[in-house]
């Protein structure tokens, strides 16, 4: 195979994609950046093209290109990256598929709880994550790479929250809050073949004209000497308890 090779950090192209480190270039272009063995396996079904070092890494079936250390180092967000950065196309979404369980993010500011959070729909059967518009953005990096590649495996999408909400509703699909208000013990809900489940903003929960447009609230039951748990561990327990539920 006869790659494309690129030496010069100051090369055009190069420039476009160290773009890419910011929201409204990967917006622009619909494309975004990642970095690694892992994640580039991870995300083969959107990958665009694959900047390497040694061409024993290069990946069949998309574009490959021959680039210098510097260049990596220059696009990664790592101190010390590996040798391999993929370029992928925005993921997908049909809001005419269908979705049983939904778990809803409303404001959340840590990008590692939300890619904790998106390992364990993974692991616990949702079919769709969304974040709310407020929330951090869902091609941020720390939120990729803490996601560990499920990101590409789960569906996820960004947009407003409360649009989903109702298309949950019109489908006759049950929508939780989390809130110890008006809440009922997790423990009480038996087997249910769909949900929505909202999770809140990390120092201040759900907010209020989301809690007042759900279906019921529910809250985790714990020693009285803690205030609150991590957002991630809170959704994985809830998720959990659903899906043992089967």
């Amino acid at each position: 195979m006869l790659l494309k090779k690129i030496d010069s950090l100051n090369n055009n192209y190069i420039k476009e994609l160290s773009k890419l480190k910011l929201k409204k270039y990967r917006d622009a272009e619909k494309k975004f950046l990642v970095e690694g063995y892992h994640l580039v396996e991870e995300a083969k079904d959107n990958l665009v093209e694959v900047l390497i070092v040694d061409e024993k890494d290069i990946v069949e079936g998309v574009s490959n290109i021959l680039v210098t250390k510097e260049i990596i180092k220059k696009l990664s967000f790592s101190e010390t990256p590996q040798m391999i950065i993929g370029v992928c196309k925005y993921l997908s979404y049909n809001e005419n598929e269908n979705f049983n369980k939904v778990l809803l993010l409303d404001g959340l500011q840590d990008p590692g709880n939300i890619g904790t959070l998106i390992r364990s729909a993974l692991g616990f059967g949702i079919d769709l994550v969304v974040l709310s518009n407020d929330s951090v953005d869902l091609y941020n990096d720390k939120l990729i790479r803490s996601s560990q590649g499920a990101l590409f495996k789960v569906k996820t999408v960004q947009k407003d929250i409360k649009e989903m909400i109702s298309l949950l509703k019109k489908h006759n699909i049950k929508v939780f809050g989390t809130s110890l208000k008006n809440g009922k013990n997790l423990t009480s809900y038996e087997k249910m073949s769909s949900y929505g489940l909202i999770l809140g903003n990390e120092g201040n929960g759900v907010k209020k004209d989301i809690l007042s447009i759900t279906d019921e609230n529910i809250f985790i039951e714990m020693n009285q000497e803690l205030e609150s748990l991590n957002v991630a561990i809170s959704g994985a327990i809830i998720m959990h308890y659903f899906y043992s539920k089967h």
